[in-house]
């Protein structure tokens, strides 16, 4: 008789994107390294972007909402990631104002019950041509809202 694992606690808001450590992302320590983690939220959010059909190809002109900075970081480290394998990114949105956005994220395990680092990120999306902020398309508004907390 095989065992089952404990099924994935049920997320009320957001997405839990998998990521994976790699062993040279750990330091010499044997920690994942601290500059790793915005890292790997930063490829999990860029992986829901994609998703969404958000993409970058090569030209700023037509890259729409991918055309985007982050404006603030912020990341508190709670427990420590001492192997490589599976991880995981819950992802939510705090706030979608008309040219920015602030995210929250959990770095977790991959089923999403042991939170080894949170924080939040703040994002502004960008004319391509003046760099000055941009509203939003609708379309990535309208797949954003998926992502938003109950209470934000």
């Amino acid at each position: 008789m095989t065992a089952e694992a404990p099924p994935a606690p049920a997320l009320s808001y957001g997405r839990l994107i998998p990521v994976t450590v790699h062993f040279d992302d750990l330091d010499a320590l044997g920690l994942l390294h601290n500059a790793r983690y915005p890292l790997l939220v930063e490829r999990a959010w860029a992986e829901w972007m994609q998703a969404v059909g958000v993409a970058f190809d090569g030209d700023w002109a037509a890259a729409g909402d991918a055309c985007n900075a982050v404006k603030e970081l912020r990341l508190t480290y709670e427990a420590p990631v001492t192997r490589p394998g599976p991880y995981a990114v819950h992802l939510w949105l705090d706030q979608l104002g008309t040219t920015g956005l602030t995210y929250g994220f959990r770095f977790c395990s991959a089923d999403g019950a042991v939170t080894y680092a949170r924080g939040s990120r703040v994002l502004v999306r960008l004319d391509a041509t003046t760099l000055r902020p941009a509203p939003w398309s609708d379309g990535f508004r309208g797949a954003a809202r998926e992502l938003l907390r109950p209470d934000a």
